[in-house]
């Protein structure tokens, strides 16, 4: 089996290709500069000479709330190009299966919690990323469009908040999880009595790790077609990923400050906004296809920080 991990050196695609090597399938990779996903005669060479079998589209152009609000037009032109480009050359190449990874952004701003599937399209979404999760809903519809008419086995998941190995600890641009990792080693390193955190630590929030996450990932690749399709919809054909469980800020500060060894203060600076109070998938539609994630929040975390240690602590 010779399977394209598009987007390999991300956190995702490289917990994916990872697992693949164990499984003993033949990874086929390619960094931006060997091949530009934007470019589509590039991508069209790519598949005529490679001939892979499946295709596991996790690249994408990623970023933070500021990223995303200064770059709006490079953030749905690149993602729209890059799956546009991969999914029609895949199909072109005569590729049987593939498999999108999305976003949980995709859903409304004001939607019901847990988000379900069916929340999709069926409001506003969020201003500050919308670009990002207007490409991402194209790549579901261009998926479920391609089976439609040519009648192919293209698949999407759309995870939640993932952290672990491979994860940005960049002080300006990460999320939330690797932000705090980053900020409490440097307190612990400095002998700070105290870490301020913004908002007022109410808010919830899902975390699954990236290990689960690619074992999620191929469990829904190798479903058979019958069994995808008995489960899903033909124009509602997405499926969630998630924890199933969600924590606090305040909790998951806890539970950092504990797996760096910090021993001070976690104090909350309530002039900073806390943004949406709660995002919870529901990933009901996966758990009754069999699948459960199985690393638990605070051993993931104890696992991101020992990567932290051993591979970006020096650059903080």
């Amino acid at each position: 089996m010779r399977v394209y991990v598009a987007g390999h050196r991300g956190m995702v695609g490289g917990a994916i290709s990872r697992k693949l090597i164990e499984r003993g399938a033949e990874v086929v990779t390619r960094t931006h500069a060997e091949l530009d996903l934007t470019d589509q005669g590039a991508v069209r060479d790519f598949f005529a000479s490679e001939k892979v079998d499946s295709v596991i589209l996790a690249a994408a152009k990623v970023g933070g709330i500021h990223a995303n609000n200064t770059y709006p037009a490079e953030f749905i032109y690149e993602n729209l190009m890059i799956e546009c480009n991969v999914i029609h050359q895949a199909y072109a190449a005569g590729v049987g299966k593939l498999l999108f990874l999305g976003s949980s952004c995709i859903y409304p701003r004001a939607v019901a919690q847990p988000m379900r599937e069916d929340a999709l399209l069926t409001g506003v979404l969020e201003p500050t990323n919308e670009p990002y999760a207007i490409a991402k809903i194209a790549g579901i519809k261009l998926c479920e469009s391609y089976n439609r008419q040519y009648g192919t086995d293209y698949r999407s998941v759309m995870p939640t908040n993932l952290y672990g190995p491979g994860d940005n600890f960049h002080p300006e641009n990460s999320h939330v999880m690797p932000a705090l990792i980053r900020r409490f080693h440097e307190a612990v390193r400095s002998g700070a009595k105290e870490v301020a955190i913004w908002g007022s630590g109410t808010p919830r929030r899902e975390f699954l790790h990236v290990d689960d996450m690619a074992e999620a990932s191929l469990f829904v690749l190798d479903l058979p077609k019958d069994r995808y399709e008995a489960s899903t919809q033909p124009m509602l054909s997405h499926i969630n990923v998630g924890y199933g469980e969600d924590v606090t800020i305040y909790e998951l500060a806890q539970l950092v400050a504990k797996a760096t060894g910090f021993t001070g203060e976690i104090v909350f600076d309530t002039s900073k906004p806390d943004g949406t109070l709660r995002k919870l998938m529901d990933s009901e539609r996966l758990a009754a296809m069999g699948w459960a994630p199985t690393v638990k929040l605070a051993d993931g975390i104890k696992d991101a920080y020992r990567w932290f240690l051993a591979n970006a602590a020096l650059k903080a």
